[in-house]
């Protein structure tokens, strides 16, 4: 992808997240120039991963598949107790028949919160032990406190307002339904590096082109345009 084309998504999403009155924490406003000089203040928000993340799943064809979220608060996992929280918070824009390609988690079990807008489709299957989808039992979610079954591919439907529980080894793929959604998440401590499993090829972090300077940094600039802290 494009940094310009990136850039414009990351804007067009603030105005998005904006027009809910749903406010971003200071770190998620940040220039490179305010990122190069508090790095060092800011060092846990890197540990943990937190801030915006765009992604077209290595499809190249960001309208079709992709999303936009920013990770608002997180954690370190159990075996790096001591830095952030025991959980993780993020915002997502899932634009309207945009798709979440499948995936699950084997170890974060998440809480998917339509904030506002249009409601979100999620796709369900469980999961077998090889990691290959169960086309032949059917699958159970908490849906705000209620039971829901749905049969293997089954599409439950989260209004404004509604949410929907997924645990680990739940495969889901997920998009704006009718409409551009606003999400929010709510999970054990996440890791987007090592806690992804995708049923197809899929490359969670964008290629890019620096056609130009980024606007604001995403979790996966880190490395590259920061210093080491």
């Amino acid at each position: 992808m494009k940094r310009s084309e990136l850039n414009q998504i990351i804007r067009n999403a603030e105005e998005f997240i904006a027009s809910f009155g749903f406010l971003l924490p200071p770190f998620a406003n940040w220039s490179l120039e305010e990122w190069k000089e508090k790095q060092h203040f800011a060092w846990q928000l890197l540990e943990v991963g937190c801030g915006w993340d765009v992604t077209d799943f290595g499809r190249g064809e960001f309208e079709r598949f992709g999303l936009v979220l920013v990770t608002l608060r997180n954690g370190l996992p159990n075996d790096k107790v001591g830095i952030g929280v025991p959980y993780a918070e993020k915002i997502l824009v899932a634009r309207s028949d945009q798709v979440t390609p499948m995936h699950y988690h084997k170890k974060k079990t998440e809480d998917i919160i339509v904030r506002g807008g249009s409601p979100l489709a999620v796709r369900l299957y469980k999961v077998r032990p090889d990691g290959t989808l169960d086309r032949e039992d059917r699958v159970v979610v908490q849906m705000d406190g209620g039971r829901w079954e749905f049969p293997p591919g089954g599409l439950a439907i989260v209004e404004p307002g509604a949410s929907i529980t997924l645990e680990p080894g739940c495969a889901h793929a997920f998009w704006g339904h009718g409409g551009d959604c606003l999400v929010g998440e709510v999970s054990s401590v996440n890791d987007d590096k090592t806690d992804n499993y995708f049923l197809e090829e899929t490359s969670r972090f964008p290629s890019i082109v620096e056609d130009e300077p980024p606007y604001r940094l995403m979790v996966s600039d880190y490395d590259t345009w920061l210093d080491s802290v």
